[in-house]
């Protein structure tokens, strides 16, 4: 039986995946170079690829980039976080979670600063029982560290807890960590392989908690 939800942040909680992607792209085009998407993916949900965009274009380039150019991408990149909303079905899923007696958890590949920044700035922090970043642990996703953790954290098993993400790395590091696990895909990552995921939705607000639990456990049962 599912005791637990461990949930990603970036792209699921929050869409801040498009924002830090079109930051990049437009510092790329004002430079007259392409950020290659294929190569961009690669670092979704993850930080041990050795693609890093800055390094990428001032390699193309053959120069670096200015600090105010460093600057201004940062300040496009906040600026369009800001204007974004909790994703759809997220919030109910916390409520109805909390009404079912389900602890809950964030694992994420992110700094503690910026998880924890957002969720308090959005009013969710304190709904969490558990958070654990890429400070917490030596290895973030693929890897399972960050989900054994907030299970440690948590007091729970993997086999009773149910993690939702939306990449691929994401998903492969709760499998690696024995948990089931529901993707949903964001605008980025919509077009990757998230096949190993034990279910994949459009969005959490097509399915409520309460009916998604039973397929899961009936899931869980066969495994």
């Amino acid at each position: 039986m599912i005791r637990a939800i461990v949930f990603d942040f970036d792209g699921l909680i929050l869409d801040t995946e498009e924002p830090v992607y079109r930051s990049w792209v437009e510092v790329y085009e004002a430079h007259g170079q392409m950020l290659p998407f294929e190569r961009w993916v690669q670092i979704v949900g993850s930080t041990t690829t050795e693609f890093h965009p800055q390094r990428h274009l001032e390699e193309r380039l053959g120069r670096p980039l200015s600090q105010e150019v460093i600057d201004r991408r940062i300040g496009r990149r906040t600026e369009m976080i800001l204007a974004q909303q909790v994703l759809p079905g997220i919030l109910q899923y916390i409520d109805d979670a909390t009404s079912l007696g389900l602890k809950l958890g964030v694992a994420s590949s992110s700094t503690r600063d910026w998880v924890s920044g957002h969720l308090e700035r959005l009013g969710i922090l304190g709904r969490f029982g558990c958070v654990r970043c890429r400070d917490d642990v030596n290895n973030a996703k693929p890897a399972p560290d960050l989900y054994l953790a907030v299970l440690d954290c948590l007091g729970v098993s993997p086999s009773e807890a149910l993690s939702i993400e939306d990449s691929p790395n994401g998903v492969i590091a709760a499998k690696r960590a024995g948990m089931l696990c529901v993707a949903i895909p964001n605008s980025i990552t919509a077009t990757l392989d998230l096949s190993r995921a034990d279910l994949v939705l459009r969005s959490l607000s097509d399915v409520p908690l309460r009916d998604l639990l039973p397929q899961l456990d009936a899931r869980a049962s066969t495994l």
